[in-house]
């Protein structure tokens, strides 16, 4: 049989109930085959994750290309102004004390009532912002002064005035109603926004970044901005909570015009800020654990990860074909015929012993299976000859040097140490002393050894404190009183985020799943190119290009701002409390954001990990520093030359790990990555030969191997292996093993519900104010109840004799009700 002939069943899609399409024939064959090619010669990405991407390419995202002839307009409103002001001197020749003073000028006009005049002095503090450019040289002198640039227009209060400025934006009811009228939105319909948020984007991104030869002033600057971004003294709420606002209102199709990706990035910057980075959270579970006097941490995950080598991916189903039909065209040499599971006997000895492609297993979730899986042709009990060695596919450089130790310590929680103390008992003694860890009475030699292994392992998490506490806080909240709740950065943004909190979920993953792109364009889904799209469509080819390269680099950015916005809001939260932590994940859960990560993914993830969606002659400050090229379509096809796009490895890594925070401990949501097929979506992405994106794909599979049955496993060894090797490990999991653990019911509703009910029984514990309610003192005396003054309204004595008419005399009263029995 020829192998454009053969049937190739894989997953290639969701759809909108989470269903598997399965393309068949030569198109499935074709796909598999252009995927195969890719993986096979995929090399290892030198990407260093990290808080943000460098300051060069954070600010450059921030414009859209069709935004780039702003540049200089904002330069010829600066130069206007300054002229008349400077006397043919240069900004970066004046004074410390002659700039204070011009942009003073330039606060005080900023007040005037014209909007034209308003727009034209807000475009010229956004070119004090972006660096003077037109006085620089090179991109290193455009970044000198815009960082000192930046500080001084802190340090006269601008920040203030631009907020103010925003509000009245925001609540521009004119500007919205237009907007909503409108058939089709473009650039000139949030030009105020776009530069209000450019100047404010600006200041957050450059004060939050540390260098070396920062001045002291500028380090005081940078804590006391850090503080009054995160307290509430704007209109009594974090600044973070206005750009909320926003995101709810334009998803709401309130406010149309909104431009979407800036107040994303701005968003994401403020909370970065104010809360702090990956380092800072490393350091404050730290002192948290200090605090609680809990062990010190086992490792630094953060360096454990960075040391990580990838591992080579999976082969895939047409790998595999390719090797059989070589195999039966090429056969020199005879050797004696072994059964298929002879060979996998063999390649189960050592794991690790071949790295190359004829080793690679199949995926038969790639089959039209359920959760046992139904066996691929090639995985049946045939008679096959095993193929001579093949030349190694890549230097021996290159290939994995597994470490002798693994990378991270294990850990065992109290409860398994409990569960396996009562089956112990039960097993040997018969009867079980419920919590009780010490007591080892009855129980063999080798059960003591295991105990204390168990407990030398043992890890107490910051959460499971909390939790306990919690609920000693609602057995007895008289006699343990008041909880002194710590005034924190992350404290008071989620007491201003817990009204709405459903809302601003909701509405960031509408916008996520807008920008995927993996997502159908429907005509009642959010316009998020209203920042992107420009007054006259295009007419040339060219300009075609330009846009469509502009339009998915924009959507991409929206992703990597969304991805790094959630995935923190989620660390901090789970530190501060994990109460906080789960009604924020719930919501996600409530929301699909498990089906919507999983419909990301089912991509080809290569193609969207290497895309170059981006001009850098067109990327700030580059292209105002230097002269512009003629751009032909030759060259925006070729793009750059990096090996991989940073930014969309970025959120790629961060949804991965957005959907581990989701899923972990939670039976019911990893029965839910059961049910939407998700084991060869995470395995394709094993492709990507990336340490830290391969480890949290890892982590997906492993909670969920159990669940898979026997046959995925067998078909898996070398994923299996991967997953022993990187992945931190429980010393009595079975994960490995799909023992009885298989038959336990799967009550999604229930167990969400008992974990809603731990949530609302915090937070009114801890933030409802009426919350004594029940438990004040009861006045029975009658002189006393009716003798209390009650607040009535300023203008009650004018209506009182009509209320007296409408609420007393008119009223019939049914005095005969008072005899009857109740």
């Amino acid at each position: 049989m020829q192998a454009e002939d053969m049937e190739v069943p894989f997953i290639n899609n969701l759809n909108d109930n989470g269903d598997r399409l399965r393309p068949r024939g030569k198109d499935a064959f074709k796909d598999q085959q252009k995927e195969s090619e890719s993986s096979m010669d995929s090399p290892n990405l030198e990407f260093e994750y990290g808080d943000t991407d460098t300051l060069t390419a954070e600010l450059s995202e921030l414009y859209s290309y069709t935004e780039e002839p702003e540049f200089a307009l904002n330069r010829d409103y600066f130069e206007e102004d300054f002229r008349s002001h400077a006397r043919g001197r240069r900004w970066i020749e004046l004074s410390l004390e002659e700039q204070r003073a011009y942009v003073m000028r330039l606060l005080d006009a900023l007040e005037v009532t014209d909007r034209d005049r308003r727009l034209k002095v807000a475009r010229a503090i956004l070119y004090l912002a972006q660096g003077v450019f037109d006085e620089c040289d090179t991109e290193v002198d455009v970044l000198h002064w815009s960082r000192h640039n930046v500080f001084l227009l802190y340090d006269m209060g601008i920040f203030t005035a631009l907020l103010e400025l925003l509000s009245m934006e925001i609540d521009n009811s004119q500007a919205c109603s237009s907007a909503v009228r409108k058939p089709a939105i473009s650039l000139a319909d949030s030009t105020e926004l776009r530069v209000l948020l450019s100047i404010m984007y600006l200041m957050v991104e450059t004060i939050r970044v540390q260098t070396e030869d920062d001045r002291p002033e500028w380090t005081a600057a940078r804590e006391a901005f850090k503080n009054e971004l995160g307290s509430p003294l704007y209109n009594g709420e974090p600044f973070a909570l206005l750009l909320f606002t926003m995101v709810t209102k334009f998803c709401s199709m309130n406010a149309p015009h909104f431009p979407m990706k800036k107040v994303l990035l701005l968003l994401w910057k403020t909370i970065l800020f104010t809360l702090g980075g990956f380092e800072e959270l490393q350091e404050m579970k730290v002192r948290g654990r200090e605090r609680l006097n809990l062990p010190p941490l086992p490792e630094n995950s953060i360096k454990v990860v960075r040391a990580m080598r990838a591992a080579s991916p999976p082969a895939s189903a047409m790998e595999l074909i390719e090797q059989q039909q070589q195999q039966k065209r090429g056969r020199r040499s005879r050797r004696p015929l072994v059964k298929q599971d002879s060979l996998d006997t063999y390649n189960e000895r050592d794991p690790f012993k071949n790295d190359d492609a004829r080793e690679e297993e199949e995926d038969p979730e790639d089959t039209d299976s359920g959760i046992e899986g139904e066996v691929d042709p090639l995985d049946r009990d045939v008679i096959i000859q095993p193929p001579p060695p093949p030349p190694p596919l890549r230097p021996p450089t290159e290939r994995v040097n597994f470490p002798k130790g693994l990378p991270w310590a294990p850990k065992v929680r109290e409860k398994d140490i409990e569960h396996f103390l009562e089956t112990s008992r039960n097993k040997f003694i018969g009867f079980t002393l419920g919590n009780d860890t010490e007591t080892l009475v009855g129980l063999p030699r080798p059960i003591h050894e295991s105990v204390k292994t168990l407990k030398q392992h043992k890890y107490v998490s910051i959460a499971e404190v909390q939790i306990k506490k919690e609920e000693e806080l609602q057995q007895c909240p008289l006699t343990l009183g008041e909880e002194e709740v710590e005034e924190t950065l992350t404290e008071i943004m989620y007491l201003g985020m817990l009204p709405n909190l459903s809302q601003y979920v909701i509405a960031l993953l509408k916008l996520l799943l807008a920008a995927a792109p993996t997502s159908k364009a429907k005509t009642d889904s959010i316009n998020i190119l209203a920042d992107v799209l420009p007054e006259e469509m295009p007419i040339t080819v060219l300009q075609s290009m330009k846009l469509g390269i502009d339009v998915n680099r924009h959507k991409e950015i929206i992703v990597k701002a969304i991805s790094a916005l959630l995935l923190l809001l989620l660390k901090h939260l789970k530190l501060n409390h994990i109460y906080q932590f789960e009604i924020v994940s719930q919501h996600l859960v409530f929301a699909n954001c498990i089906p919507l990560i999983l419909k990301f993914f089912n991509q080809n993830i290569m193609s969207y990990i290497s895309a170059k969606n981006s001009i850098c002659v067109l990327d700030f400050p580059h292209c105002v520093v230097h002269e512009m090229p003629e751009l032909t379509a030759e060259s925006l096809e070729a793009g750059d030359n990096n090996q991989f796009c940073w930014r969309n490895l970025f959120s790629c890594i961060n949804l991965l790990r957005i959907l581990n925070k989701l899923t972990k401990w939670k039976h019911s949501r990893t029965m839910m990555l059961v049910v939407f097929k998700s084991a060869p979506i995470l395995k394709r992405a094993l492709k990507v030969k990336q340490a830290m994106m391969q480890l949290y794909v890892l982590k997906l599979l492993k909670i969920q191997t159990k669940y898979l049955g026997r046959q995925w496993r067998k078909s898996n060894m070398k994923t299996m292996s991967a997953i022993y090797q990187k992945v931190r490990h429980r010393l009595n999991d079975d994960w490995a093993y799909g023992n009885d653990i298989d038959a336990r019911p799967w009550d999604f509703q229930a167990e969400e519900c008992a974990l809603r009910e731990c949530i609302e029984k915090f937070n009114s514990r801890r933030y409802d104010k009426n919350k004594n309610g029940e438990f004040a003192p009861v006045d029975n005396c009658l002189q006393s109840v009716l003798g209390q003054r009650v607040e009535l309204p300023e203008d009650f004595h004018y209506s009182y004799e009509m209320w007296l008419e409408r609420e007393v005399f008119s009223q019939p009263i049914q005095w005969e009700g008072l005899l009857q029995n109740p």
